[in-house]
């Protein structure tokens, strides 16, 4: 069983997301609840309550659940925020690779979120707090990605990935120096979450950090030269599109 928590301030909000739970995630064991930043400071203080995952809303009546989470550290559980459309706190969930469900709640997110979790297992929620806190509070200056790779979890540079690379479901990250990181997490999602970063996406299979180019071959079989000498192809498709992207760049639109 996964234990868990919830630190919720609304009673229907609360009610609907052990209902939720009860109904399509058996194996989670409720074991508190609380409603405010000291009420959730007195459950944890139970020696009792020691929880795989906390269901926590962000805004809570005395305060953001930040001051709850920052006097209880180091944590050992894994976080779940359960926030209203706030654009901030979803991409720092996304660079933290912290989870997060929107309100209402859609029962798969909520089961897709439970299926993360791994009791005992070291999550380093510390450091993927502090990504998230350093984009929530100053996303103009955000510089640090946190990555769940196959072997463990990453915290990089932004600046220092040189490109990605698609594997199924899988996505090869390579970065400047040479390492290789396999994450499991779709290249889309990188695509997605680095575009204000001078990342594109070049091909089906590749996203490039355009930093690291260093030509452009065209013709039919138009491909570029990476700083690490990869021949990373550019797909006829995109090709438009890039071309104005490479223009842009060059006249510092």
């Amino acid at each position: 069983m996964i234990k868990a928590v919830i630190v919720e301030d609304e009673v229907k909000g609360l009610n609907n997301l052990k209902n939720l739970l009860a109904q399509y995630c058996e194996e989670v064991e409720l074991i508190g609840e609380a409603t405010s930043v000291e009420e959730g400071l007195e459950l944890f203080a139970d020696p009792a309550t020691k929880p795989d995952v906390a269901f926590l809303d962000i805004s809570l009546p005395d305060g953001l659940v930040f001051q709850m989470l920052n006097k209880l550290r180091p944590i050992n559980f894994e976080i779940v925020f359960v926030t209203a459309y706030e654009e901030y706190a979803i991409k720092a969930c996304e660079y933290s690779s912290i989870g997060d469900i929107l309100k209402p709640i859609d029962p798969d997110s909520l089961r897709e979120a439970v299926s993360r979790i791994r009791p005992k297992e070291d999550n380093q929620i510390d450091k993927r707090l502090d990504v998230f806190s350093n984009y929530y509070n100053n996303p103009n200056a955000f510089t640090k990605l946190s990555i769940f790779a196959l072997d463990g979890i990453y915290f990089v540079n932004i600046r220092d990935i040189v490109r990605f690379e698609a594997e199924d479901n899988y996505t090869h990250i390579y970065m400047h120096g040479g390492e290789r990181i396999t994450a499991s997490k779709t290249i889309k999602s990188y695509e997605d979450l680095l575009a204000p970063f001078n990342f594109y996406r070049v091909h089906k299979r590749h996203v490039i950090n355009l930093n690291y180019m260093r030509k452009f071959v065209k013709g039919d079989g138009g491909y570029l030269i990476m700083d690490d000498s990869m021949k990373i192809e550019v797909s006829r498709r995109r090709r438009p599109a890039f071309m104005e992207q490479m223009r842009k760049l060059q006249e510092g639109l």
